[in-house]
């Protein structure tokens, strides 16, 4: 079975810095992992974080596309509570008809991940994080 919830949405940057500080500009509070490599703000229901999109089409294993504006790489996350649970959740969307991008591994930052995309190809991860951390409801709200 796979959580019924949306933990983070990342976007695929093509200028991380420059759209870092349009989201900074809002006002928008960045997590203390945020930098111009990766950066992570929270929201009122998930987590919003950015990640350039040649190393997020890489992750996923998808091919990018030439055009910066043809598809704008995004990623819908959902974080299990234990590292198990990313291997049994991938299977529960296999048995349901999700195309299996990436098979379950263990990530350079400590958890590990998968990605699937749904019968339309939106692109899913399910992600274990050590250091997450969640509120009564199950949403992620730091990490």
């Amino acid at each position: 079975m796979i959580p019924q919830r949306v933990s983070l949405i990342t976007l695929g940057a093509y200028e991380l810095p420059k759209l870092r500080r349009f989201y900074r500009s809002l006002g928008w509070e960045e997590l203390p992992v945020s930098s111009d490599a990766y950066a992570v703000f929270r929201t009122a229901g998930v987590l919003l974080s950015l990640y350039p999109a040649a190393e997020l089409a890489r992750d996923a294993g998808i091919q990018l596309p030439e055009q910066p504006g043809a598809y704008r790489p995004v990623t819908l996350a959902v974080n299990v509570d234990r590292r198990e649970e990313v291997d049994a959740a991938l299977q529960a969307v296999r048995q349901a008809g999700a195309e299996v991008l990436r098979e379950p591994c263990d990530a350079v930052w400590g958890g590990r991940i998968a990605y699937f995309a749904d019968p339309e190809r939106n692109v899913w991860e399910i992600a274990w994080n050590p250091t997450a951390v969640f509120d009564e409801r199950g949403g992620m709200i730091s990490f």
